[in-house]
């Protein structure tokens, strides 16, 4: 099974997500940036790689917040959501939208079903009150 990361990026108590663009698999969800775990990579070093490629992302990847594993036709995964830190701006190359959502709103965009299960766990066991980043605005 693949291990695959995701950010959790909150600034001003908004969630950071994108749209996978028209040429990915799961094309026109939405979704927690990040990507699969090379080996002998940490999750933290994933996530930290992810972000610079796909979005141009400079980062602070802290723990664990929420995991879940997701059985998807092409395959299965074991997904981590990690807290994360944005250092700088980004630039859309692989995903073709952004969005800041709050938890209220977040279940408008249609998801990726692993993501819906991440949020699920981040706001039934956190109630949504991940420390903010201090990161630079958009």
């Amino acid at each position: 099974m693949k291990q695959v990361t995701a950010a959790v990026i909150i600034e001003e108590g908004r969630l950071f997500i994108a749209r996978r663009g028209p040429e990915e698999s799961l094309a026109g969800l939405w979704e927690l940036p990040g990507g699969k775990i090379e080996p002998g990579e940490s999750p933290q070093e994933c996530l930290e790689r992810e972000l610079a490629e796909e979005l141009g992302m400079e980062a602070r990847v802290g723990g664990i917040v929420a995991r879940t594993i997701y059985h998807y036709d092409h395959g299965s995964f074991e997904m981590l959501a990690l807290q994360t830190v944005r250092l700088s701006d980004f630039a859309l190359t692989v995903h073709d939208r952004f969005a800041w959502s709050s938890f209220e709103h977040v279940h408008e965009y249609p998801l990726a079903p692993a993501d819906i299960e991440l949020l699920t766990q981040l706001h039934d066991s956190m109630g949504w009150k991940l420390t903010d980043s201090s990161g630079p605005a958009t």
